[in-house]
């Protein structure tokens, strides 16, 4: 008897399971259509070296700049994102849910890159400040900052900031 007792409640838990899946899949289906999409866009970074190009994808709504770069697996050299903000502001970047390593470059409205957070740690919730006022904020791969000799003072060249790209 014990026996066909366990049997009937495995069978009642995966009846159960079903159910909850067939119940989960439209919800599932609603989160997936509500995906956030971005569009791309070139931009040049202007060091003392010259001009670097690069295709970064732009965060310009709530949506997108909460979304950021997040469950992304890498990002390839010579990309990113750029979060617009709209006008110079306080601002404060995380790494929750985010996989891997980035610099972030914090920019002024002229487009002038005031400051460099290097090598940010993957999924943390602590908070990264643009030590000051900020318009936007550009996410390439960790450590390409370095790599690239892109330094504080150096401009960043898109329509967002005023600038046209080379």
């Amino acid at each position: 008897m014990p026996g066909k007792i366990a049997r009937l409640a495995t069978r009642r838990r995966r009846a159960l399971s079903v159910l909850l899946l067939a119940l989960m899949l439209p919800w599932l289906s609603t989160a997936v259509a509500q995906e956030v999409t971005f569009t791309r866009s070139p931009l040049a970074i202007h060091t003392a070296a010259g001009d670097l190009k690069f295709e970064v994808e732009l965060a310009l709504t709530p949506e997108q700049r909460s979304r950021g770069l997040m469950f992304r697996d890498k990002v390839e050299p010579y990309t990113g994102m750029l979060f617009d903000f709209g006008a110079p502001q306080p601002v404060t970047m995380w790494m929750m849910n985010t996989k891997v390593s980035l610099d972030m470059l914090f920019i002024a409205a002229d487009g002038t890159i005031t400051r460099i957070a290097a090598n940010t740690e993957p999924y943390s919730t602590r908070t990264i400040d643009a030590g000051g006022l900020a318009k936007g904020v550009l996410e390439i791969a960790g450590g390409h900052a370095r790599l690239l000799g892109i330094r504080p003072g150096d401009r960043i060249l898109h329509p967002i900031f005023g600038t046209a790209t080379p």
